[in-house]
C-alpha cells in the first residue's frame, strides 16, 4: 500500500486518445532511445514526435527505426527514414540522436490496423517543416556536434 494524498475532484479525468487523422503535421522529436528488439537479436531507435501546431498540438506519435536487425530490408528502410529525418531538420551527420531533438519537421501520418484490429497511427514520411501556406520554411542552423567520450551515434554503440 502507498500513501498518495490525491483528490480526484481537483483533476479532470483522462478520456484516452483516439488516433489522429491521417495527414501531414508539423512536429519535433522530443525523446529518442535505442532499445533492444523483442527477439533480442537487434536494436531499434525509438523516436517520440510531438505535434507543434494545429488541432492536434501536443499529441505524440512514435517511430521505431530498426537500425540493427537480421532483416536487411528492415535496416535499409530504417536507415532511409533516418536519412529523411536528418535531411528534414538539416542535421546531416548527427553523433547522437539528441541532436535531432526540438527541430521542426513535417511528418506524414497514416492510420492502420494493428494485430488486435485496433486503428493506430504510423509515421510514413518525413520532410522539411512547411509553413501554413505549404511552402518549406527556413531550415534551422546545424547544431554543433556534442563532444564526449563516446562520440559514436547511439545506433552505432555496442
Amino acid at each position: 500500500m502507498s500513501t498518495i494524498n490525491f483528490n480526484a475532484n481537483e483533476v479532470e479525468p483522462s478520456t484516452g486518445y483516439d488516433p489522429i487523422p491521417a495527414g501531414k503535421y508539423q512536429a519535433v522529436i522530443t525523446e529518442s532511445e535505442m532499445k533492444p528488439t523483442r527477439t533480442g537479436n537487434g536494436q531499434y531507435l525509438q523516436l517520440e514526435f510531438e505535434i507543434i501546431e494545429g488541432e492536434y498540438k501536443n499529441r505524440k506519435v512514435w517511430a521505431r527505426l530498426n537500425l540493427e536487425n537480421a532483416n536487411a530490408d528492415a535496416v535499409r528502410i530504417a536507415r532511409a527514414d533516418l536519412s529523411a529525418i536528418c535531411r528534414a531538420v538539416n542535421v546531416l551527420q548527427p553523433r547522437d540522436s539528441v541532436e535531432l531533438h526540438n527541430l521542426p519537421l513535417t511528418i506524414t501520418v497514416r492510420c492502420k490496423k494493428n494485430q488486435d484490429d485496433e486503428i493506430v497511427n504510423e509515421i510514413k514520411g518525413y520532410g522539411p517543416r512547411t509553413s501554413l501556406s505549404g511552402v518549406a520554411a527556413a531550415k534551422p542552423a546545424t547544431p554543433s556536434p556534442q563532444s564526449g567520450a563516446n562520440s559514436a551515434p547511439p545506433w552505432a554503440r555496442k
